[in-house]
């Protein structure tokens, strides 16, 4: 019996073919740069600061220039609080994702308080005297949405702690200024009195002078 089984055989043609795709997948030319630039350190000037808080929200800013007045959607991206290692301030900061443009930058001060948002337990809204998003510090009315209520309830009891964190800090401040005015002002009548003593010293030995020259003068005579 005849085997009418037909034997498949292998087209080289094909499998060269397949090698020289796949070589060509696999081939990454390198091209040398015809002006070669050197990387430069890009600061942030957050260098100088500690990083208390991080979280990614959503801000908003409340633009009472329209008409009628909207709230407007800033940015998207990390909200930092950051402590200054030298100066104990503590600022506010947060950075579109990607572009990194700031659209947020103010100091938490003891009077700002995180109002919730009407209808929403994961947004807050407070107001700023002076934010330097826009470089030049101009008074704002900003709202933060979070992903869930329990991350927006973490950035209150942060938020809140820094506030009084600041307030302990100025109240330390204008104690030590006080102290310092009280000692400078005690300098000014230490040297006061040593003046007025001298000075009274100086009286002393003119007239003990006088004296003894009058007497000179009648001995003469």
């Amino acid at each position: 019996m005849a085997d009418t089984k037909e034997t498949q055989k292998e087209d080289p043609t094909t499998e060269e073919t397949s090698t020289e795709n796949t070589e060509d997948t696999n081939h990454d030319p390198h091209f040398e740069p015809i002006v070669s630039l050197p990387e430069q350190e890009v600061k942030t000037l957050e260098e100088d600061e500690e990083e208390l808080f991080k979280m990614r929200a959503k801000l908003y800013r409340f633009a009472s220039e329209n008409e009628p007045p909207e709230w407007k959607e800033r940015g998207t991206g990390d909200v930092k609080l950051l402590r200054h290692a030298d100066r104990g301030t503590i600022r506010l900061l947060m950075r579109r994702d990607k572009t990194l443009k700031i659209c947020a930058n103010h100091y938490i001060a003891p009077v700002m308080e995180l109002k919730p948002n009407t209808g929403s337990d994961r947004a807050w809204v407070w107001n700023t005297h002076a934010d330097f998003a826009d470089e030049h510090p101009k008074p704002e009315l900003l709202a933060i949405r979070f992903l869930n209520a329990e991350n927006a309830q973490k950035f209150k009891a942060k938020f809140d702690d820094c506030r009084e964190e600041v307030r302990k800090f100025q109240q330390g401040s204008n104690s030590a200024d006080k102290v310092a005015s009280k000692l400078e002002e005690l300098s000014v009548k230490d040297d006061k009195k040593t003046n007025e003593s001298g000075d009274k010293k100086d009286e002393a030995a003119c007239k003990k002078k006088e004296g003894e020259e009058v007497k000179g003068n009648a001995e003469e005579k």
